[in-house]
């Protein structure tokens, strides 16, 4: 039997039939025609590297849900360079409507669009209050129907994602089961955060989940609260830790580098990179939207480097 052929006789790929039975690999996902948008809201100063550390965060989750309507919205935007979550959530409004007129117009039976336009991520780890409201503000200024997720934090990935970047720095091992030695290890971990007491204490749950990866003492404290950082330093050296570490629980548009650095200096102790565009953040954040779809319960998978 002769195989199809397409343009200039070229063969078709043809798709593969499904396997019976318990073992046949799932459907993959694919985004419901006409879902709302996933917004991601970015806090912190629009710059170059904010947009790229977003955009790298955003394709990550569109190779996770092919087909996803997937922007990026900055909570202080110009609208010049780095588009504002206000104009983003109007102008994914505006969208949806003229598809729908579009289909009218057409002759099509198209039912008119309810529910939310569009499901907003906040680009951040940890809960802060001030840049929530603003989130909240800023949607609520937009006049459109849209919906705030929780944060991405609490989550085992992120205690995967603060390990992965401690490795990098030389100041963990990569792989416990290894056993290898790493002269620069630390022997204790200073989880930062922002967003106060709040903050803290989800920091904290995954500082437990980063402390059973190292073995060694984690503790978190309050980058924005004067004198925490020293404080939680002289708690881990009091109870034996010499080597310490600084651990940013946060993505890394949320805050000032140089507020880091200093918090650094004044405990003399090294810091590794922020969490930024690692690959569990942008699944994170699909997490969080198809949950607040109801599409897609599960949640995503850890990976198996550093363990």
């Amino acid at each position: 039997m002769s195989s199809p052929t397409g343009p200039a006789g070229l063969p078709v790929r043809m798709p593969r039939p499904r396997q019976p039975g318990r073992h046949r690999r799932p459907e993959p996902l694919v985004a419901p025609e006409g879902a709302p948008a996933l917004v991601l809201a970015v806090p912190g100063t629009p710059s170059a590297a904010t947009r790229s550390l977003a955009e790298e965060v955003v394709s990550i989750a569109r190779s996770e849900l092919p087909g996803l309507d997937a922007r990026i919205g900055y909570l202080d935007g110009d609208d010049a360079e780095f588009a504002s979550l206000k104009s983003v959530l109007a102008h994914a409004a505006e969208e949806r409507t003229a598809r729908y007129e579009q289909a009218v117009a057409a002759g099509s039976d198209a039912k008119k669009p309810d529910g939310p336009v569009a499901v907003v991520v906040p680009l951040l780890a940890g809960p802060d209050s001030a840049l929530l409201r603003q989130f909240r503000q800023a949607v609520m200024d937009s006049r459109v129907a849209a919906e705030l997720t929780d944060v991405l934090g609490p989550h085992p990935l992120l205690a995967e994602g603060l390990h992965v970047r401690l490795s990098e720095a030389g100041l963990a091992r990569a792989d416990r089961a290894r056993l290898f030695t790493v002269a620069t290890a630390a022997d204790g971990i200073i989880l930062a955060s922002v967003g106060g007491d709040e903050a803290v204490q989800a920091a904290g749950i995954t500082g437990m989940l980063l402390a059973a990866r190292l073995a060694v003492p984690v503790m978190a404290a309050a980058l924005d609260e004067d004198g925490a950082i020293a404080s939680v330093a002289e708690q881990l050296r009091d109870s034996g830790s010499q080597q310490l570490a600084l651990a940013p629980y946060l993505i890394g548009p949320e805050i000032d580098p140089a507020l880091l650095e200093a918090a650094a200096a004044e405990v003399d102790c090294t810091t590794a990179e922020a969490l930024g565009a690692y690959p569990a953040v942008g699944k994170l954040a699909l997490a969080k939207y198809t949950t607040a779809l109801g599409i897609a319960p599960q949640q995503p998978q850890g990976a198996s480097a550093a363990h």
